[in-house]
């Protein structure tokens, strides 16, 4: 295995993305170094009241420590014992235009050690769309990206990572997909590193192929007052999802990640209301009734 070269990948994909985004938006990101006592750091590049974005955020960290808390070792409990290191970049981008849906990507290197025994790796990862307006030509986009970006690794990895991540975004309290999805992979070390290697570089590379072109079409659409209420209702299922059911956010808060880091994922501005439903014949409604519906887009 090679982690110093993971690192150096992450680095230079942490760095690549925020200057393709720095080119749509025209504002440059916040780059703010930040050190975690018990081990690791990382660097966290933020965009706030943007051009585009009204927050945006690309994240490396690359921690490690002598043992992990407790509910990484219940789930999995041949993790105990061992030090570990992770590290991988992560970000979202919560554009400000409500044509323009929100995005999330993330790409991970995980590893535990223990003497006497082989170490335990994986690689995970994944990106996923969250429009709050559905437009059928941005999902079919953002989907053959990701079905491109992994057909050298057989014709059955796309679909099998798509549907992974039609059920991991998914509200179980709600009984709804959180977006369009995309593709999702966690514990993730067959048949070889170089393989799992080469696929995350695959994913994280194609980002912004799948993204920047949807952005860039939808930054100018004019909205009113209708479409930003919307938008914020609908953010709040992205911050349920964040707080409730995110694996990686929980992981971050507990193994003593920077808390403004870990939860620069959630938009600033978000509205809840009770028990409200779009009509059905509405562009609101539509969203739900032809794109929140774990559809095969390609």
């Amino acid at each position: 295995m090679n982690t110093p070269q993971v690192k150096e990948f992450l680095i230079s994909l942490q760095d690549s993305i925020v200057k393709g985004i720095e080119q749509v938006d025209g504002k440059p990101f916040k780059r703010d170094q930040w050190d975690r006592p018990e081990g690791g750091g990382g660097m966290s590049s933020v965009v706030e009241e943007g051009n585009v974005l009204e927050r945006g955020g690309v994240n490396f960290s690359h921690v490690y420590g002598a043992g992990l808390p407790a509910s990484a070792t219940a789930a999995r409990p041949e993790l105990a014992g061992r030090s570990f290191e992770a590290m991988g970049v992560s970000l979202v981008l919560h554009p400000r235009n409500p044509y323009a849906p929100t995005v999330h990507m993330n790409v991970r290197f995980f590893e535990a050690r223990k003497e006497g025994a082989d170490p335990v790796w994986w690689f995970g990862g994944g990106m996923d769309l969250t429009p709050y307006y559905g437009y059928a030509e941005d999902a079919i986009h953002f989907h053959q990206t990701c079905k491109n970006a992994l057909q050298p690794f057989g014709d059955d990895t796309y679909p099998r990572l798509k549907k992974w991540c039609d059920d991991y975004f998914f509200l179980k309290h709600r009984k709804e997909p959180r977006g369009i999805g995309g593709v999702f992979f966690d514990d993730l070390n067959q048949p070889d590193f170089d393989t799992c290697f080469k696929l995350t570089r695959n994913v994280g590379e194609n980002f912004l192929n799948a993204y920047r072109p949807i952005l860039e079409r939808r930054k100018d659409t004019p909205y009113g007052e209708r479409e930003r209420d919307f938008q914020a209702y609908r953010r709040g299922r992205y911050v349920e999802f964040n707080l409730v059911w995110d694996r990686g956010t929980l992981f971050g808060l507990q193994t003593g990640g920077r808390t403004e880091s870990i939860l620069m994922s959630l938009p600033p501005i978000v509205k809840w209301r009770y028990d409200w439903k779009p009509a059905a014949d509405t562009p609101e409604g539509k969203l739900y009734t032809d794109f929140l519906i774990g559809k095969d887009w390609v």
